[in-house]
C-alpha cells in the first residue's frame, strides 16, 4: 500500500484530513515523529526544526548554514521512517521526499481564498484583514520553501498525483478519493520502488556527510554507487572532487562514487569542464510510473535532467507550454498513443527530436515512427548508457542545425 503524502494550505482542513486517511488505512502520521526523532539524534531543537519547516530562514544562515544542516538532518531520518509502509505525512515535510520512489502518493489540498479567510475567522476568532494576512504569509513563505527545494511553486499540480479543491469537495469524499488512490494496484509497494526508498536512504546520509564538512551538491544513489552532481565552478576541481569522494565514501554502502558536473554547472575558461555543453531540455512520456521515474532519476546522475508525464496529451500539452529539445517516448499509452504523439510534435514542433523507447513495438511501428521523424527506436529494457548516448547524439544534431542556420523542417531525417 503506498505512503500517502499531503500538502495543504493553511486552513484548508489538510490536518483533518491526514487523520482521517490515517485512520481509513490503519496507518501513522509521522510528522511529529519526524522531530522528535530529528531533534533526538542530531541534538537540534524541536523549535528551530519546526521553523525550518515552515521555511523560516535564520538571520545568520549565510555563515551558520543552519537551514541546510537543518534540512539534511530531516532528510536523513524522514528516509529511515518510510522504508516502512502504511506512512502518512502531511505538511512542509513532504516536499523532502525523492520524486523517485513510486510508491508515494502525493496529495495537495487547497481552497480558494473566500474558504481559507473564513475557516480562519471561524477557527481564531480574528478580523477578515488578519486572516488574509496569516495566509498570504504562510504561502509566501511556503514559497520560498519549495522554490530551495524543488525549484517549483508549492500549489504547482505538476509535483502531485491528485489536487483536491477542498472548497469544492466536502471530506468524506476527499478521504475516499485519496483511500482509493493509496490502495490502487498503480500505487503498490514492488521490489524496485523499495530499492528507490533505500537507494534515497543512503543519499540523505552521503548527503548529511557532505552538509556538515560545509558543502552544498545534490547526491543521487543507484545500487550503492552515488554520484554528486556539482554545480559550481571552484579552483583546484581536482582536489574538490577527491575531498567529495573521500567523504562519501567514508559512508557505510557506498560501494562508489562518482563526480559530474550538474545542470546549473558554471564554468571558468580554465576549468577542466569548461567546454561541456549546456545539458537539454528533455520530456520523459511513459504511462509506468514506476519506471519513467527511475529513469528520470538514473539519466540525471548522467547530466541529463528531465520533466515527465504520464500519457500522450499531457506531452502535447507540455510541449506547447515549455521548450522542449528531446522527447523519450512510449508507444502504448492510454488515451492518444506514442505514434499519435511523435505525428503531432513532428507535424507543429519539428525541431523536438523524438526518441521512440517501448516494450511492446513491432517492426511496422518502427517503419512508421522512423517515416514520421523520430530520431532512434529503442525497446525496453534498454541499457541507460545506451540511452543517454542516443540522447546526447539528438541534442548534438539540434545543435548543429542551429549552427548551421537550417530550418531542421527543411532537412531529412539522418
Amino acid at each position: 500500500m503506498a505512503i500517502v503524502s499531503i500538502f495543504s494550505g493553511s486552513f484548508c482542513r489538510g490536518e483533518e484530513i491526514a487523520e482521517q486517511v490515517a485512520r481509513a488505512l490503519d496507518s501513522q502520521i509521522i510528522d511529529e515523529l519526524l522531530i522528535s526523532e530529528t531533534s533526538r539524534e542530531f541534538g537540534i531543537p524541536d523549535k528551530k526544526l519546526r521553523q525550518t519547516l515552515q521555511g523560516e530562514i535564520p538571520a545568520l544562515n549565510k555563515f551558520t548554514r543552519e537551514r541546510e544542516k537543518n534540512i539534511a538532518s530531516l532528510k536523513a531520518v524522514l528516509s529511515k521512517l518510510i522504508l516502512d509502509d502504511n506512512r502518512v505525512i502531511h505538511g512542509p515535510a513532504v516536499h523532502l521526499l525523492s520524486r523517485n520512489i513510486a510508491h508515494i502518493l502525493r496529495v495537495c489540498i487547497i481552497a480558494d481564498m473566500p474558504y481559507r479567510v473564513k475557516q480562519a475567522v471561524a477557527a481564531l476568532s480574528i478580523p477578515k484583514g488578519k486572516a488574509e494576512g496569516l495566509i498570504h504569509n504562510y504561502d509566501r513563505k511556503m514559497k520560498q520553501w519549495t522554490d530551495y527545494l524543488i525549484g517549483s511553486s508549492p500549489y504547482d499540480s505538476k509535483i502531485y498525483d491528485i489536487v483536491i479543491p477542498i472548497h469544492d469537495t466536502p471530506v468524506d469524499q476527499a478521504l475516499q478519493i485519496i483511500k482509493k488512490h493509496a490502495t490502487g494496484e498503480q500505487l503498490a509497494t514492488t521490489q524496485r520502488s523499495k530499492k528507490a526508498a533505500d537507494d534515497f536512504r543512503l543519499s540523505t546520509q552521503v548527503n548529511l556527510a557532505l552538509t556538515k564538512e560545509g558543502y552544498d551538491i545534490d547526491v543521487f544513489s543507484e545500487n550503492g554507487e552515488i554520484t554528486l552532481l556539482i554545480d559550481h565552478d571552484v579552483i583546484r576541481m581536482k582536489q574538490h572532487q577527491e575531498k567529495l569522494i573521500k567523504i562519501a565514501r567514508n559512508i557505510e554502502g557506498v560501494s562508489g562514487v562518482n563526480v559530474r558536473p550538474g545542470p546549473k554547472f558554471h564554468t571558468a575558461s580554465t576549468n577542466p569542464w569548461a567546454n561541456i555543453e549546456l545539458p537539454p531540455k528533455i520530456l520523459l512520456v511513459d504511462d509506468e510510473k514506476e519506471f519513467v521515474q527511475t529513469l528520470s532519476e538514473r539519466l540525471q546522475t548522467r547530466n541529463l535532467e528531465s520533466s515527465i508525464v504520464y500519457d500522450g496529451e499531457q506531452a502535447l500539452e507540455f510541449v506547447d507550454k515549455n521548450q522542449t529539445d528531446v522527447m523519450v517516448l512510449d508507444l502504448m499509452m492510454p488515451g492518444i498513443n506514442g505514434i499519435e504523439v511523435l505525428r503531432r510534435v513532428k507535424k507543429e514542433y519539428p525541431k523536438v527530436e523524438v526518441i521512440i523507447l517501448t516494450g511492446h513495438g513491432s517492426e511496422k511501428e518502427r517503419a512508421v515512427s522512423e517515416e514520421l521523424g523520430a530520431f532512434a527506436y529503442l525497446q525496453k529494457p534498454v541499457d541507460i548508457d545506451v540511452l543517454a548516448k542516443v540522447m546526447r547524439d539528438a541534442y548534438q544534431k539540434i545543435n548543429r542545425l542551429k549552427e548551421e542556420g537550417t530550418d531542421k523542417s527543411d532537412i531529412q531525417q539522418e
